[in-house]
């Protein structure tokens, strides 16, 4: 294929996806493998890690060529999107800290003075949530225990995303007062 316009690209792409053209494949490899090295040189990767991250892209490329539409993105975005991904993931992985060394054995019993103290504190936690109007007193639940976002909660009460939010804030002023 000549050129390298974008449309023979999707061509290639498409033959990729729909019959698993080795040869497509190929003729992408070549063109796009080197230019993903280069962007991820230019980001700061080293040669090892920008070549690395680039062969990964392209296996990457063969293995979810089905979810390539062109109708959402041309063939270099889509690459470039997928070469972006792994190298924040690469940075990511980079930048994790070390594992602490574990111990072994079972973990030391907690000070019991600390288990009264949290189990008091939790006491007081539920007397004050109880002692919040029922309005606030659901929606802290469904924030907290329920684990729902405010946009959720607006979505499954019916009620303004606004109205959510203030009664949480007084409820959390409540609790933090009762707390005190």
């Amino acid at each position: 294929m000549t050129g390298s316009t974008e449309e023979n690209w999707a061509e290639l792409m498409l033959r990729v996806r729909d019959l698993q053209d080795e040869a497509a494949f190929a003729a992408l490899f070549e063109h796009f493998a080197p230019r993903i090295k280069g962007f991820l040189m230019r980001s700061g990767s080293t040669g090892a890690l920008a070549e690395e991250v680039a062969q990964d892209v392209m296996a990457t490329v063969w293995h979810k060529a089905h979810l390539f539409d062109p109708a959402r993105a041309s063939v270099a975005t889509w690459v470039f999107t997928i070469a972006r991904n792994r190298r924040i993931d690469a940075l990511r992985k980079q930048r994790r800290p070390e594992p602490e060394d574990l111990g072994w054995g079972p973990e030391p019993e907690p000070d019991q003075a600390d288990v009264m103290e949290l189990q008091q504190e939790t006491e007081r936690l539920a007397e004050a949530i109880a002692q919040l109007p029922p309005k606030q007193r659901e929606l802290i639940q469904r924030a907290y225990f329920g684990e729902l976002s405010h946009s959720e909660i607006a979505a499954e009460t019916g009620l303004p995303l606004g109205t959510i939010k203030s009664r949480i804030r007084l409820a959390l002023d409540r609790l933090r007062q009762a707390m005190s």
